[in-house]
């Protein structure tokens, strides 16, 4: 199983970038998935989920009306669209598949399955 993101760059506040997410060696539409990002000294900080249809998503607060997670299943891949960019939004972010879906809170730990290597977003202010 692979997932390969990439998309991210450098963009000045207020900018926008496009996350994608490429997978391979899953029966991708069967699989949850999600969105996570990591700033420097700082711990994993759930972004995004969508279901396997991509019917229904979930966001956490600090980036809601902002960012918007899709897919396609045709494709295998995973989107995030990246609006109104913040300096806070800079980290390193990382697509995952969630074994488990739970209500509209954020993912627990064990929830996660397999990861991709991340990619760099870095918003300047």
């Amino acid at each position: 199983v692979q997932l390969q993101e990439s998309g991210g760059g450098s963009v000045q506040s207020g900018g926008s970038l496009k996350l994608s997410c490429a997978a391979s060696g899953v029966t991708f539409s069967g699989y949850y998935m999600t969105w996570v990002r990591q700033a420097p000294g700082k711990e994993r900080e759930w972004v995004a989920r969508i279901s396997g249809g991509g019917t229904i998503t979930f966001y956490a607060d600090s980036v809601k009306g902002r960012f918007t997670i899709s897919r396609d299943n045709a494709q295998n891949t995973l989107y995030l669209q990246l609006d109104s960019l913040k300096p806070e939004d800079t980290a390193m972010y990382y697509c995952a598949t969630l074994n488990t879906w739970r209500g509209s809170g954020p993912p627990l730990k064990t929830d996660f399955g397999y990861w991709g290597r991340g990619t760099q977003v870095t918003v300047s202010s």
